[in-house]
């Protein structure tokens, strides 16, 4: 699958906003922290992959009741949904200058039932011509996914034959959709009601 950018202006994916907000304290110290053990580009990727995906509980692993938005949040609270965690991941890549966007999947349960949007990052890393989708949400049994460049590592390959896309846009902003949903959410059950089945 070619991936697409929505915005053809690179400088879109490098940009601050109200929930990538990487020029926010918590943002930056936390990147401030991975880069000097990190220094390249590459290492600091991985590893920012690595602190979202494992020091930030999916909220429906840990039963977290609490609904996240805002890359600075989801650092400070150490929660969030796929979404939430993938403009954290976003957040600190786009703070040492390396170009995020953010894009999605439409999953199903087994059979096909109940489908869902999740939330990716893809990364555009200095020499590679090609974006790299990565899936920060969180390895659990039966959950595997790792930082990539060449073959993918995501948490859900699709299954078509269930109805399950990956979407090719890349977003320099989370989808209205998906941002709406989660600045509505009082909690975390009120949003599992309302997550959007497609884009």
């Amino acid at each position: 699958m070619e991936l697409i950018q929505q915005n053809p202006d690179i400088h879109a994916y490098l940009a601050a906003s109200e929930s990538v907000d990487h020029e926010h304290p918590l943002v930056r110290e936390a990147s401030d922290r991975l880069s000097a053990q990190h220094p390249d580009a590459y290492s600091y990727a991985e590893a920012a992959f690595a602190f979202v995906r494992d020091t930030i509980p999916h909220s429906m692993d840990s039963g977290d009741l609490r609904v996240t938005w805002r890359a600075s949040d989801v650092l400070e609270q150490r929660t969030g949904i796929c979404y939430a965690k993938s403009i954290a991941y976003a957040a600190l890549l786009r703070a040492r200058g390396i170009p995020a966007a953010l894009c999605y999947q439409r999953l199903a349960e087994d059979d096909g039932s109940d489908p869902a949007i999740h939330g990716l990052v893809a990364v555009l890393l200095p020499g590679e011509r090609v974006w790299a989708r990565q899936d920060p949400r969180g390895n659990k049994p039966g959950i595997d996914a790792r930082f990539s460049l060449g073959e993918e590592r995501l948490a859900f390959p699709v299954r078509p034959e269930l109805g399950e896309v990956d979407y090719p846009e890349l977003y320099a902003e989370p989808h209205p959709v998906v941002l709406g949903v989660l600045k509505a959410a009082p909690d975390r059950p009120a949003l599992w009601r309302t997550l959007p089945t497609e884009l």
